[in-house]
C-alpha cells in the first residue's frame, strides 16, 4: 500500500460570500459545480481541490502570530508572485514574507486561515 496523491484539504469559512471573495475573485481559482448537501464551494487547482465548509461559529486564533507559517496552513504555488502579493494588499489582505528566504508569503482569509503562496 501507498499513499500516491492528496485530494483535497476542507477548510472551515464564517461566511460563505466572503470567502468566496477571497478564493474565487482575489485568488482566482477555479469554482466547480458541485450539488452540496451542506452550505459551501469546491475549488479545483489541478487534480487538487479545496472545499470550503460554512459554520457560522468558526473562529480561527493563530498559535504563532509572529510567524504565520508556524501555525496550520495549506500552500499553493504561483508563477507570479510578485503579482498575487500586490493583489492581495490592493484589497486590503495581509502579507507576511516567508521568514526562510523562499519566494514565497502567507496571508489570511477573512476567518484566519493562513494560506502560503510560493513561487514555483
Amino acid at each position: 500500500m501507498s499513499i500516491i496523491q492528496c485530494l483535497h484539504t476542507a477548510i472551515f469559512v464564517s461566511d460563505l460570500e466572503k470567502a468566496e471573495q477571497f478564493y474565487g475573485t482575489v485568488l482566482g481559482l477555479e469554482k466547480v459545480d458541485r450539488s452540496l448537501k451542506y452550505p459551501g464551494v469546491w475549488y479545483q487547482i489541478g487534480d487538487y481541490q479545496i472545499h470550503l465548509m460554512v459554520h457560522p461559529n468558526f473562529s480561527f486564533t493563530l498559535s504563532n502570530p509572529e510567524k504565520w507559517g508556524r501555525n496550520p496552513h495549506f500552500s499553493l504555488g504561483t508563477d507570479n508572485l510578485s503579482d498575487i502579493i500586490a493583489r492581495l494588499q490592493s484589497r486590503g489582505y495581509p502579507v507576511q514574507m516567508s521568514q526562510s528566504g523562499r519566494a514565497a508569503c502567507f496571508t489570511k482569509d477573512f476567518d484566519g486561515n493562513v494560506v502560503e503562496i510560493s513561487q514555483i
